[in-house]
């Protein structure tokens, strides 16, 4: 399942892929309705897409004067409608002075709501956090919110060039969140996230949070949950 959901200018996704199939399901936001996703199979090509906001314009050295060398970001090979960007200023009058991730106290609260639904605990994983933090940067880096990286990978194809050789993996993103409590909190609201918390057959977890004061979005949070072979 793919979902997007906008409360008070606040984003988050979730994906839940298997070994076979993911399930489709609707996707909302706060701006408008985005549409439904399609499938995909982690084997095949992807069929996923939904649609929305639109593009990146990046720059590029061409458009530059001819007197000066500008760095430009590599081809943007995320499906067109995959992600969502913020209307400039949403979230500036919010303080992320003290935002910060513990990533052991947050494995403990997403424990403990899975403990209250009778769920194992899931285990921080290197490899499930290499995936997590390669995300949210790209994410950062594109001031963005999807499931697609920039290079068009999904979130089964970043787990799996972990090394890490999956049964399941989901995921849930976040963007603009002040505090872990904060994305936590508008994931268990949100049913497709809420689904990827309690996946029942989970045991490892991964999370990543980066920070850039220059984006729109202001904070990117990435949790990986996958179950190895």
């Amino acid at each position: 399942m793919y979902r997007v959901a906008l409360p008070a200018l606040l984003l988050a996704a979730s994906f839940a892929l298997g070994a076979c199939s993911l399930n489709t399901g609707a996707i909302s936001s706060g701006y408008n309705d985005l549409g439904d996703t399609a499938s995909l199979t982690p084997q095949g090509s992807s069929g996923l897409g939904a649609t929305g906001s639109i593009g990146h314009n990046a720059r590029s050295a061409s458009s530059a004067p001819a007197a000066t060398q500008v760095a430009a970001y590599p081809a943007d090979k995320a499906p067109k409608g995959s992600f969502e960007k913020a209307p400039r200023g949403a979230l500036s009058d919010r303080d992320y002075s003290s935002t910060t991730l513990d990533p052991n106290r947050a494995r403990d609260l997403i424990n403990q709501y899975r403990a209250e639904h009778k769920l194992k605990p899931l285990k921080l994983n290197l490899a499930l956090t290499d995936a997590a933090k390669a995300h949210a940067r790209d994410l950062a880096k594109w001031d963005r919110i999807s499931h697609y990286g920039s290079d068009g990978s999904n979130p089964w194809d970043r787990v799996k060039r972990t090394g890490y050789k999956p049964k399941l993996a989901a995921e849930n993103v976040g963007t603009g969140q002040v505090s872990f409590n904060e994305v936590l909190r508008g994931w268990k609201e949100s049913p497709g996230h809420n689904k990827n918390l309690l996946l029942g057959d989970a045991r490892e977890m991964g999370l990543a949070l980066v920070q850039d004061p220059k984006t729109e979005f202001k904070s990117f949070w990435t949790l990986v949950i996958g179950t190895p072979m």
